[in-house]
């Protein structure tokens, strides 16, 4: 029996040495401590390579999503029947989200992505790529890459129907509407504030 260090245990079994470590805190592998240092046994590495097919662990977390707030609920559904389908590991959990995928904090992403950083989950799953982001995809690839996890997309090509999409461009427009609508609304306070002589006055008072 050899004592293999984190990095090394790491690269026999595929995931990155982020992964390991939070799989050890969890108590998924043993580990051996060597003053400050974790060690692992060379069997126990071996021992999960071949209860896994000689693969790393598969653990599948579902993401699905739809843009409106609510009478969507069948397509939820829907992609969680297909993603349940096609799975090849074990289903960890279903992430659900009702907002844009222009949104970037939304809750399920906000768990699936602690999810991961927890070493829950190591295979993240959509239907459609747009599902998980409208924009910006790239950046969840290599932040799921980091801590061991892929993503794995069902329908590489196709993309959500045309009205999701005006949904985004929609509330895109409102948002920056609203954005802007605010920024003329104090500088117009300030100037009228300004031209009254009243600024500073207003300012002290608050």
């Amino acid at each position: 029996m050899e004592l293999l260090r984190l990095a090394r245990a790491a690269k026999r079994l595929g995931v990155h040495p982020v992964t390991l470590r939070l799989w050890a805190d969890a108590g998924k592998i043993p580990v051996t401590w060597v003053g400050r240092e974790r060690r692992f046994s060379s069997v126990d590495v071996e021992a999960m390579k071949v209860s896994t097919g000689g693969e790393r662990v598969r653990l599948e977390g579902l993401y699905v999503r739809v843009s409106g707030a609510s009478g969507q609920e069948s397509s939820l559904e829907a992609q969680e029947r297909e993603l349940r389908a096609t799975s090849t590991g074990e289903v960890v959990k279903v992430f659900r989200d009702r907002s844009s995928g222009l949104r970037e904090d939304r809750p399920g992403l906000n768990a699936l992505l602690r999810a991961v950083a927890d070493g829950d989950v190591t295979v993240v799953r959509v239907v459609y790529e747009d599902r998980l982001a409208r924009f910006g995809v790239g950046w969840l690839k290599h932040l799921l890459a980091v801590h061991g996890a892929s993503l794995d997309v069902l329908h590489p090509k196709k993309l959500g129907g045309r009205e999701e999409i005006l949904e985004d461009f929609v509330s895109l427009v409102a948002t920056f509407a609203g954005r802007l609508y605010g920024m003329r609304s104090a500088e117009n306070r300030r100037r009228l504030l300004a031209e009254s002589g009243q600024c500073h006055g207003q300012v002290g008072g608050r």
